[in-house]
């Protein structure tokens, strides 16, 4: 099922959360909403800092949230 507002983001995810579903033959799934935010979240604050050439306050810019939570995220993940 795909809705007619989805970004091209969501329908990647989308495709890859029902692929791992049906490959999950009959087992029983847990903690996807984890899986899907640790995946997501580690190369997005990669690269935002890559494109920010490593500025925490550019890349807290482009990312919509305050700097405090960047570096949270940044430590949370180890990322330099």
């Amino acid at each position: 099922m795909n809705t007619f507002n989805e970004n091209e983001i969501a329908c990647y995810i989308r495709k890859s959360i029902e692929t791992y579903l049906k490959d999950l033959d009959g087992e029983r799934p847990c903690s996807i909403y984890e899986m899907v935010i640790q995946s997501v979240e580690k190369p997005l604050f990669e690269l935002a800092m890559d494109y920010a050439e490593g500025n925490q306050t550019k890349a807290a810019e482009f990312l919509g949230i305050n700097r405090n939570t960047l570096r949270n995220k940044l430590a949370k993940h180890r990322i330099k």
